[in-house]
C-alpha cells in the first residue's frame, strides 16, 4: 500500500514538473509604471494564460524599452503609440500590433504660476523626448499659435519634472497623475492648461497606448503571440468584471495607493474622464480595420495607419524625424485579424 502511495505521489510530482517545464516564458516589457500597462499581471494572478510563464520588466524608460524589444530581449512591450513612425523609419525588429487605450484626459500640460500661452515664449518646457509628452507639448503649442522653436525644450519624464516645476525652473511640463496633483496641490497658481480629453486632442487618435511585439517572436512563435495578445483583452474583461479587486492587484503590483490607481483607470470597468478609456477587443479590432464598425471618439475604421502617419508629421515638425515614411511598415494587425477569424469577440461597457 505504501509503495502504491509513493508511486502515486511520484507520478503526481512528475506531472507537476512536466507542466511547469511546458510553460513557455513570455517576456513582457512595461515602459513606465502604469495601471493600463499592467494587464499581464492580471493575466498572471487570474491564470488567464495557463500555458505561459509571464516575466515582466518595468523600464521607466520608454526608449530603452523599445531598444530591448528590437534587440529581442523582450517579446512584448506595452507603451504609447508614438514610436511607430521611428520603427518604420529604422526598420527595427518590432511592430505595433494593437491599440489598447486612448488617453482620456490623463495627460496634461501644466503651467507654472503666472504662465500661459501668451507669455511662455522663450521659456523652458519639459517633456520626454520621443514619447507622448513631447507630442502633446508640440500639439498644445501649435493649438495656441506657437511654434516648437518658440520655447526651450528640456528632456524630462513626468516624475522628473515635479522638482523643477516646484522650484520655478520650468514654465510648463508634461504631467499625468499622480504627478499633476503633486504640483498643482502644492504650487499655488500652477494649473493644467490642456489635457487629452479635449476634442481637438482626443479625436486625433495619436495619444494612444498600444502593444508592440518583436517581429521574430511573431514569426517564430505565432501561436504564442496570438495567445498573449488575446490575454491582454481577457485581462481587461476580468477588470471589468471585478473592478475593485483588480484595481487592488494593479496597486500591489505597482506599489501605488489604490486611490491613485482609481484616479487613472477609474472604478466603472471601462473609462474615467480625466484618466483613460479602455478598449475592448472589438474596438481595437475596428481601429485595425479587421472588424466592421466605428471605433470610439471619431477615429476611423482602420485608423491605426493614419494616426501613425499624423504622428510622423509631428515628429518632422519637432525635428525628431527628417522625412515622411511608410508608417504601415511599423504596424502588423495580422494577429488581430487571426483572432477575428477565430471567432473571438469581446465588448464590455461601463458598470
Amino acid at each position: 500500500m505504501k509503495l502504491k502511495l509513493m508511486a502515486g505521489a511520484l507520478a503526481t510530482l512528475a506531472m507537476i514538473s512536466t507542466s511547469a517545464l511546458a510553460a513557455e516564458k513570455i517576456r513582457v516589457g512595461i515602459c513606465v509604471s502604469w495601471p493600463g500597462y499592467s494587464s499581464y499581471e492580471i493575466a498572471k494572478q487570474k491564470n488567464l494564460l495557463p500555458d505561459y510563464e509571464i516575466e515582466q520588466t518595468i523600464f521607466e524608460d520608454p526608449v530603452g524599452g523599445h531598444s530591448a524589444l528590437a534587440a529581442g530581449q523582450i517579446d512584448v512591450y506595452h507603451c504609447t503609440g508614438d514610436y511607430t513612425p521611428l520603427i518604420a523609419e529604422r526598420g527595427s525588429d518590432e511592430v505595433e500590433v494593437a491599440f489598447t487605450a486612448p488617453s482620456y484626459g490623463v495627460d496634461h500640460i501644466a503651467t507654472a504660476p503666472g504662465v500661459d500661452a501668451s507669455n511662455i515664449k522663450g521659456k523652458k518646457v519639459a517633456a520626454p523626448q520621443a514619447y507622448i509628452g513631447q507630442l502633446l507639448m508640440g500639439v498644445w503649442l501649435d493649438a495656441n499659435g506657437l511654434g516648437v522653436g518658440d520655447v526651450e525644450w528640456v528632456n524630462l519624464n513626468a516624475d522628473e519634472s515635479v522638482g523643477p516645476m516646484m522650484s520655478g525652473d520650468l514654465a510648463a511640463a508634461y504631467l499625468y497623475e499622480p504627478w499633476l496633483s503633486k504640483v498643482t496641490g502644492a504650487l499655488a497658481g500652477s494649473k493644467s492648461a490642456g489635457d487629452t480629453s479635449e476634442a481637438k486632442f482626443l479625436e486625433t487618435g495619436i495619444f494612444m497606448d498600444v502593444i508592440y511585439m518583436n517581429r521574430n517572436f511573431i514569426a517564430e512563435k505565432r501561436k504564442a503571440a496570438k495567445d498573449v495578445l488575446k490575454g491582454h483583452f481577457l485581462a481587461m474583461q476580468a477588470w471589468n468584471e471585478d473592478v475593485s479587486g483588480t484595481n487592488q492587484i494593479f496597486a500591489d503590483f505597482l506599489k501605488w495607493p489604490k486611490p491613485d490607481v482609481e484616479g487613472v483607470i477609474g472604478t466603472n470597468g471601462k473609462s474615467l474622464q480625466g484618466g483613460v478609456y479602455i478598449y475592448d477587443f472589438d474596438e481595437s479590432a475596428r481601429v485595425c480595420g479587421v472588424l466592421e464598425g466605428d471605433p470610439p471618439f471619431g477615429v476611423k475604421n482602420g485608423g491605426i495607419v493614419s494616426t501613425a502617419a499624423l504622428i510622423n508629421d509631428w515628429w518632422v515638425k519637432l525635428a525628431l524625424m527628417k522625412d515622411k515614411v511608410d508608417v504601415a511598415k511599423g504596424i502588423d494587425c495580422s494577429l488581430m485579424a487571426d483572432l477575428v477569424k477565430d471567432g473571438y469577440r469581446q465588448s464590455f461597457q461601463a458598470k
